[in-house]
Parts: C-alpha cells; sequence; structure tokens
C-alpha cells in the first residue's frame, strides 16, 4: 500500500484547512440567516436565539469531542475542551469580533444570561474540586439549563414585543429583506441544518488538518490536543459572530456568546458525565481554570456596565488569548 510523504500529506491538509474556512464562513453565513428567520417569524428575541439556538448548534463540535474523549478514557481531553473553548470563545472570539464591529448591548437584556455564565462556572469549579463529575452532577446541570432555556423563551416573547414598537423603520425593513431571502420555514430549518452541519466539517477539517501539520514539524501531540482541539472546537462560534458583526447583528453575537459558555458547562459537561462520569485531571485546576472564571467575570463585568467593546480592548483580548496558548507551550 502506497505511503504518503511529508510533502503530499503537508498538501492535503493545507487543502483540509482552506476547505474547513470556507465551510465555516458559509456554514455561520447560513445558520445566521435562518436564525434570524425563526426569531422574526416566532416572534422571539434575536438574544434568546442566539442564546439557545445558535450557542446550542455551534457547541455541538465541543459536544461530540467531550463525549467521544471520555469514553475513550481521557477525561483529561473532555473538561479540557470544556475550559479551552470557554476562553476562546471570550478572548479570541469575542475580541476578534470587536476588531470588525463595536460590540454593544443593554444591561438589562443580557442580565439573565450573563448571570447563568457566571453561575454555571461557579458551579464548574466547585464540581472540579471534588475530583469526579458524577451522573447526579450531570443531570443537574442539564435540568438546570432546560429550566433556564424553559423561562429564557418566556421572557423573550414580552421583550421581543416591546422591542418591535421601538425599532427604527430602516431596521423593520432590512429585517423583512433578510426573512423574505428565505421565503418558507422549510427553506429557514434547511439553511440552519445546512449551516450547522458546514460548522460541525468545517471545525473538524480545520482541526484535522492543523494536527496533521503539527505532528509533521514535530509539535507534541499533547500540546496539540490542548490549544488547537479547544481553539478548532470554537471555530463555529468565531465563524457565526464574524458573519454576525458583519451583517451588525450584535445582540445575537453577544447571545451565541454567553449561550455558549453556558452550554459548554451546563449540557456538555452535563452530558459527558451523563454518559460516563468525569475523573478530574489536576492539571485543569490551576491556571486553565483560574484564566476561564476571570475572563468570564471581566466581561460580564464590561457589557452590565453598559460599556462598548471597541477595536482596542478588542485587541488586547485577542493578545491575551494568544499569550495564553503561548504559556500551554512553555
Amino acid at each position: 500500500m502506497h505511503t504518503l510523504g511529508t510533502y503530499d500529506l503537508m498538501v492535503l491538509a493545507v487543502g483540509a484547512i482552506c476547505f474547513g474556512f470556507y465551510l465555516l464562513i458559509k456554514g455561520g453565513d447560513w445558520a445566521i440567516d435562518g436564525a434570524i428567520y425563526f426569531a422574526e417569524k416566532a416572534g422571539m428575541s434575536k438574544l434568546f436565539v442566539g442564546a439557545t439556538i445558535l450557542a446550542f448548534g455551534t457547541s455541538i463540535p465541543e459536544l461530540f469531542a467531550s463525549v467521544n474523549a471520555n469514553l475513550s478514557g481521557f477525561p483529561g481531553i473532555a473538561l479540557g475542551n470544556v475550559i479551552g473553548s470557554n476562553i476562546a470563545n471570550i478572548l479570541l472570539v469575542l475580541g476578534a469580533t470587536a476588531i470588525i464591529y463595536p460590540v454593544v448591548c443593554k444591561p438589562k437584556e443580557i442580565l439573565a444570561d450573563v448571570s447563568m455564565m457566571i453561575l454555571a462556572s461557579i458551579a464548574l469549579y466547585f464540581s472540579m474540586q471534588l475530583d469526579i463529575i458524577t451522573r447526579s452532577m450531570g443531570i443537574g446541570m442539564f435540568a438546570v439549563l432546560v429550566c433556564f432555556v424553559v423561562y429564557q423563551y418566556r421572557a423573550s416573547l414580552q421583550s421581543s414585543t416591546d422591542t418591535a414598537f421601538n425599532m427604527d423603520p430602516q431596521q423593520v425593513e432590512a429585517q423583512e429583506q433578510e426573512a423574505a431571502t428565505l421565503g418558507s420555514s422549510r427553506n429557514a430549518i434547511l439553511m440552519l441544518l445546512f449551516g450547522f452541519g458546514a460548522l460541525a466539517v468545517g471545525s473538524e477539517l480545520l482541526v484535522k488538518g492543523a494536527v496533521t501539520i503539527g505532528t509533521a514539524i514535530g509539535v507534541p501531540e499533547a500540546i496539540i490536543g490542548i490549544t488547537v482541539v479547544a481553539f478548532g472546537t470554537s471555530l463555529p462560534e468565531l465563524a457565526t459572530c464574524i458573519i454576525a458583526a458583519a451583517k451588525k447583528h450584535t445582540d445575537m453575537l453577544v447571545g451565541n456568546i454567553i449561550g455558549s459558555n453556558v452550554f459548554n458547562i451546563l449540557s456538555i459537561v452535563g452530558i459527558t458525565a451523563m454518559i460516563k462520569p468525569i475523573s478530574v485531571d489536576p492539571a485543569l485546576t490551576g491556571i486553565s481554570l483560574w484564566v476561564m472564571a476571570g475572563s468570564a467575570a471581566f466581561i460580564a463585568a464590561w457589557l452590565l456596565a453598559g460599556l462598548t467593546l471597541r477595536r482596542p480592548l478588542g485587541v488586547i483580548l485577542v493578545m491575551a488569548y494568544v499569550g495564553f496558548i503561548g504559556i500551554q507551550y512553555v
């Protein structure tokens, strides 16, 4: 059987990375359009759609990676993926988005989501101090998530009704044009499903390509897993948020980032622990866990203060993420 040489592997890896980026861009565009359509037709706020439908859809790669890792006997990767993805969501995704377009939202509208993100982070911190996350703890996490989503859905219906009376005519016209391009709920469902599918496949191709190149140039596999896997599974959030920023739907992108962090903990850790209890690797209770908690607390305080996330801070956040990755390699 013919074995591919290093050059051939590098070419295929670069091709996978390029095609992965293309799928992420297209998938993010499709997912945003489908989500906007349902938000308009169902009378739901874009913040709610971003924090639930988009957040769960873009968290699919993390779910697959964590469940498979835990079942394969690598619980450290399962939890490390969640912690690393939450860090990437705030420092990298939100930072990169702010570089493209200023991020601002109304504190009252995000209070519940931000509060749940902080509470979920605290719950994960204390759960990890017990050395194992049991099935009962996983069930509890997932039950809290279900209750929270139901509460947010009811609140979003009233919020969207109130917002409709205060919208600028140009905003109404723009939203009607976006909804009209899809034509029907069937098209919107297909757009949403194709978008999520493209995001999942695109992130997988990008991660596989990066791992192949890293291995070829001699980067240890463990380091690739800690950094590349967490980064790769956060790419769907990055793609959808950048597209949302380009379309100026900042409320949806904030909901997607905060919602993804909530889903990563309550849904991914919860479901993974329900399937098989997760043993806690002591290495994950150090700087990584504190960076996750610190970045969540910082962005929560910033947004709740009603401050706009502009380009300078976005650059600082991205640089902080690069520094965090550099520390992992050191």
